[in-house]
């Protein structure tokens, strides 16, 4: 399990970028010997599988200083802390509604000190804030997911893509999008070569 996966997509980060990058693997293994929040399959791969795999929504869409950024079903902190770690001067804010999982995640940004992370034991449709992006990990299917994040996405555009969900997801996506004509996907496969994002995607869709 070695962060250099991550150094080839993403050269010439900060050292103190580097160090967080590195510490993940360190944290995750003793995390998920006590709660199980990575399958005990994949957490050889977490850097593949996990790390970078949360990072492909960087190649599609980088985020700039002072956003904010809602990350939900965040299990044990993906996308959200890999993305957290890349853009320091964002704010992310990550959510899940299993509350062992996020204690997980408050460790980690803790012991990481990533000041720019909060994490709540909440339900996505309690939210009151708006945030310029919501990220997720495949956490259900795209109707159910818009029913709990409609109307949290703010008005004032910051990036190139429209403020709304930006999705990781895999597979054929045509039934689940057919009733968002303005989803557009990103295949990983074009930003990583390994096999594992041969059917990997993102999918965009302004709110």
């Amino acid at each position: 399990m070695s962060i250099d996966i991550i150094l080839k997509y993403f050269p010439g980060l900060p050292e103190e970028q580097v160090e967080r990058f590195k510490q993940l693997g360190t944290l995750y293994t003793e995390w998920n010997a006590r709660i199980n929040v990575i399958s005990r399959k994949d957490i050889g791969e977490l850097y593949i599988r996990h790390v970078l795999h949360s990072l492909g929504i960087a190649k599609v869409q980088p985020f700039n200083p002072g956003s904010s950024i809602l990350d939900v079903g965040t299990g044990g902190g993906f996308p959200g802390i890999p993305l957290a770690i890349l853009f320091p001067e964002t704010e992310f804010y990550l959510v899940d509604a299993i509350g062992k999982k996020i204690k997980v995640v408050q460790a980690v940004a803790e012991a990481l000190e990533l000041k720019n992370v909060r994490a709540e034991h909440i339900r996505a449709e309690k939210i009151k804030d708006q945030f310029d992006f919501i990220v997720s990990r495949a956490v259900t299917n795209m109707p159910d997911f818009v029913k709990w994040v409609r109307h949290k996405t703010s008005r004032k555009q910051k990036h190139s893509l429209e403020n709304g969900i930006l999705y990781l997801k895999g597979g054929d996506l045509a039934e689940e999008l057919r009733l968002f004509p303005k989803a557009e996907e990103f295949l990983l496969s074009d930003y990583f070569e390994e096999d594992f994002f041969e059917t990997k995607k993102i999918v965009h869709l302004p709110l």
